[in-house]
């Protein structure tokens, strides 16, 4: 909306800027008429071919859609040796051919009278500017006078109308043009000189100065071509570094495929936030790339602690940390020609200095940096991640005003408080394409084996590592196995469900719960085959994608997760699934190879003790041979004697 009413403002303003001018220039017309008198009619023609012929050789302005031509010279001259109304009647000359004589698209009428107005206003101007000054000062003063007063007038009212129309910068627009100037002297200098040359052959001047001009217009021309070429040189570097922005974050999507859309919502939400605190193009430049490769770092973190769908533990979390540093490492090496590797150093940074990876406090931390944090934060928590689900919009806000002052800038939350439905809308109206997909999925057949040669997998080098606790309670369990190797009186004539019914029974009395499920897996997808408890609806049903939520994680990377959340699981919908809130998974290991996942599931958030960790690492090896067997009693004496050697935790 707000949008919408400032382009309709500029369009009212531009259209009155328009009409403004042309009334000016119809003015001056009328008074050119009222007051024409030509003492040398054959001088005023010799001057109106000159610059007709002078607005054939046009150049085109970089940067603009515009086009000047060499006739300046012309009506400078004609200013000086001319008569007021002559000196109007040949810059509207020349400005007439020069908007209609070989253009690739013939202006409308309203674009030719605002020209031709802009021109004879600015005539009007520096005669009278030059008038004045003639005989006051000295004549390279009165000249330079006459330049600078046909320069403005002629040229801003040009830069105002493109600004308003482009939504671009009056002034920057205008100064871009000040390579004009010199060229508008040169035309004074001109004209001084023909004023000195005997009255007898002025008319003859103009004709003989036509291949002078011509030599001027060439160097015009190069000069001009040059600097097109060094803007089409700039051009092609920033859509270089554009494409660089995009070659990384599309590196940073395959080590983390949930960062995309993030990412595009907080540089949209990074941009504006940044324009509401008056950031300069330059700072905005460089929040513009931040925003998209601030988490660059993350290529030099293990995945599994990307993805892990549960809380870091505190090795971890140190391992994270280094992602600000090793992102602004990387970028260094870019030579981005704004300050990009500030705003990544230092996105983790908080208000208050308790951040990392410096412990920056306050504003030294670079304004694009705290932008960063506030709009990264707000996002992240509205996103579902692989530990959480989503909060809603105006609840992940909330959270983050409350830490105004203590995590973030208080004036960056203030500004992202007073904008984020808005800005939250636009980010799903203007979501773009998804990023090209990455050939991660695909199968090589060609190579037959590293130069090196293949590991020898078994189950002493394929095996996941386990717990160093659980190790030595491991062997602690072999030793009492091996006093009781007699199979449980009627054991062996169990079914598997009977038998893994029986080792729920067990576990429940060692770590208790209100759900547990057993998973299968494969290359593929992890799948439930087992559950039982209170709580299980919902769960008999899950097929898991390996690698996704919980489950899936674990069963891809090979570690267990403690307190992990049941929510985030592919396919919870149930409203007994959702009154689950903590998880204890761990993965069943067979023969070096990993063959599903037994999880274990709490109501209260956070429940689960390490130490109850440890007694399910246990009972693994008797659960992963539990679970590939539907019916086999040495499996299931094996089984039974092993969670019979488990030593129940003291109250």
């Amino acid at each position: 909306m707000l949008k919408a009413q400032s382009q309709a403002a500029r369009r009212l303003f531009s259209q009155v800027h328009v009409f403004g001018y042309v009334c000016l220039g119809v003015a001056t017309l009328f008074w050119t008429i009222a007051n024409w008198h030509s003492n040398d009619p054959v001088r005023l023609v010799s001057f109106a071919l000159a610059a007709a012929f002078g607005s054939m050789l046009k150049l085109r302005l970089p940067g603009v859609d515009g086009m000047v031509s060499v006739s300046a010279l012309f009506v400078l001259i004609g200013i000086v040796n001319l008569s007021l109304p002559e000196a109007l009647a040949v810059g509207a000359l020349s400005m007439l051919v020069q908007c209609t004589w070989r253009t690739a698209s013939r202006p409308r009428l309203v674009q030719t009278a605002f020209n031709i107005s802009v021109l004879a206003v600015a005539v009007f101007i520096a005669a009278r500017v030059f008038q004045y000054s003639h005989g006051r000062f000295l004549e390279p003063v009165s000249l330079g006078l006459l330049s600078f007063a046909y320069f403005c007038a002629n040229s801003f009212p040009v830069a105002v109308i493109i600004g308003l129309t482009e939504n671009q910068s009056i002034f920057k627009i205008w100064s871009g043009n000040r390579w004009l100037l010199p060229y508008y002297i040169a035309g004074s200098s001109m004209a001084w000189l023909i004023s000195t040359v005997p009255h007898g052959i002025q008319w003859e001047f103009p004709i003989i100065c036509l291949p002078l001009v011509y030599l001027v217009h060439r160097s015009n021309r190069t000069q001009v071509a040059q600097m097109e070429q060094e803007r089409t040189h700039m051009s092609a570097m920033n859509g270089l570094h554009l494409r660089t922005i995009e070659a990384l974050a599309l590196a940073i999507d395959a080590k983390d495929h949930t960062t995309h859309d993030h990412l595009q919502r907080v540089q949209l939400y990074a941009i504006e936030i940044g324009k509401d605190l008056g950031l300069s193009p330059h700072e905005l430049e460089a929040l513009t790339a931040a925003a998209v490769l601030h988490d660059i770092g993350k290529l030099a973190v293990p995945e599994s602690i990307i993805s892990k769908p549960g809380k870091l533990t505190r090795s971890e979390f140190e391992k994270m940390k280094i992602h600000p540093v090793v992102g602004a490492e990387i970028l260094e090496r870019v030579e981005f020609p704004y300050p990009v590797v500030p705003i990544v150093r230092s996105h983790h940074e908080k208000w208050d200095g308790s951040g990392y990876p410096h412990g920056l406090k306050g504003t030294e931390i670079p304004i694009g940096a705290r932008i960063l944090a506030a709009v990264d934060c707000l996002d992240a928590l509205a996103s579902d991640r692989q530990y959480r689900k989503a909060l809603p919009l105006d609840e992940a806000m909330a959270r983050v005003a409350s830490e105004a002052g203590t995590a973030f800038d208080p004036a960056v939350t203030r500004a992202l408080q007073a904008r984020y439905r808005e800005l939250e809308a636009r980010a799903k109206s203007t979501s773009g394409p998804p990023p090209p997909a990455l050939s991660v999925d695909i199968k090589i057949t060609r190579g037959g084996a590293p130069a090196a040669g293949f590991e020898v997998e078994g189950p002493a080098n394929g095996a996941p590592s386990a717990n160093p606790v659980a190790q030595a309670r491991a062997l602690r369990l072999k030793k009492e196995e091996s006093l009781a190797d007699m199979p449980a009186p009627g054991l062996c004539s169990l079914q598997w469900e009977e038998a893994i019914a029986v080792a729920c029974l067990r576990i429940q009395r060692l770590v208790a719960h209100d759900a547990i499920a057993f998973y299968t897996s494969d290359e593929h997808v992890v799948q439930t085959k087992f559950t039982s408890g209170d709580l299980r609806a919902g769960l008999a049903a899950l097929r898991v994608p390996l690698g996704d939520g919980l489950v899936g994680w674990v069963a891809e990377v090979g570690k267990p997760i403690l307190n992990g959340n049941p929510a985030v699981e592919p396919g919870y919908e149930s409203e007994q699934t959702s009154a689950l809130s903590s998880a204890l998974a761990v993965p069943l290991v067979s023969s070096g190879r990993i063959v599903g996942v037994v999880a274990l599931y709490r109501r209260e958030q956070d429940s689960f003790a390490a130490d109850e960790l440890v007694t399910l690492l246990e009972l693994c090896p008797a659960l992963a041979s539990l679970l590939i067997e539907t019916s086999a009693p040495n499996n299931l004496v094996e089984m039974a004697t092993a969670l019979a050697g488990v030593s129940e935790p003291r109250a």
